[in-house]
């Protein structure tokens, strides 16, 4: 957080601007509602980790970034990007908003993005308590518990995305961990003998697919073995 004046804004906020996005939150100290945006905006920004800066500007002291604005009234916040107000609004809005304003000028900064990125079991689930449809947090905890041998957590957590590639390739894994079957080896060796039995048996061709959403689309073998299977059936 900076505090501007009317004689550091054009380096402050505007060269700075051509860096990064610059928030300016214009304040007074006689101002109510600013005193109840103020903690929240500098949290959110805060939480940034740099990626958006604040500028805070008294409007009693520096009378002419408020005329620049043409400020009405206050708090009145204003992004400004590459030199240009990208967004703005006025009044003291509650955190969620607050935070949905700042991620758009820098996606992916968001508290839960910050903790997905930790990725620790703590804070995974942290994220998932701010967020709980986050797919992201919960294939990376689902994944965490499945490797740890925490299959009925894991399966838990992956359950309400269960209709997501991305879950489903976890899911897949823990029924196969549960069936004592393990992806490592020679995994291509097991594909083609599933192959080969898959005509003739159902279990084969159950296993055989099992194991492919477990690789998962990444996989070239995901791709290569389901044609393989097609046209043997079909």
């Amino acid at each position: 957080m900076t505090d501007v004046t009317d004689a550091t804004f054009g380096t402050a906020v505007m060269e700075r601007s051509m860096t990064v996005p610059v928030v300016v939150d214009l304040w007074a100290e006689w101002c109510g509602p600013c005193k109840t945006l103020g903690p929240i905006i500098e949290k959110v920004i805060g939480e940034t980790g740099g990626a958006v800066e604040l500028a805070k500007v008294d409007v009693d002291t520096n009378p002419e970034i408020a005329q620049a604005f043409n400020v009405q009234s206050i708090p009145a916040v204003f992004a400004i990007h590459e030199g240009k107000i990208v967004d703005s609004f006025v009044g003291a809005l509650p955190e969620s908003a607050v935070r949905e304003f700042v991620e758009k000028l820098a996606p992916g900064t968001s508290k839960v993005d910050q903790l997905v990125d930790v990725g620790d079991e703590a804070s995974l689930r942290a994220a998932l308590e701010l967020d709980a449809t986050n797919i992201d947090a919960a294939v990376a905890l689902g994944d965490l518990l499945r490797r740890a041998d925490r299959l009925d957590e894991a399966d838990e957590v992956l359950k309400p995305f269960e209709n997501v590639v991305a879950a489903k390739t976890i899911l897949a894994r823990i029924r196969l961990q549960r069936g004592g079957v393990s992806l490592d080896g020679d995994l291509d060796l097991t594909l083609e003998h599933l192959l080969e039995q898959s005509s003739s048996a159902t279990s084969a061709k159950d296993s055989l697919l099992e194991i492919l959403d477990a690789l998962g689309p990444g996989d070239p073998r995901y791709v290569s073995y389901r044609r393989k299977l097609a046209s043997r059936l079909y």
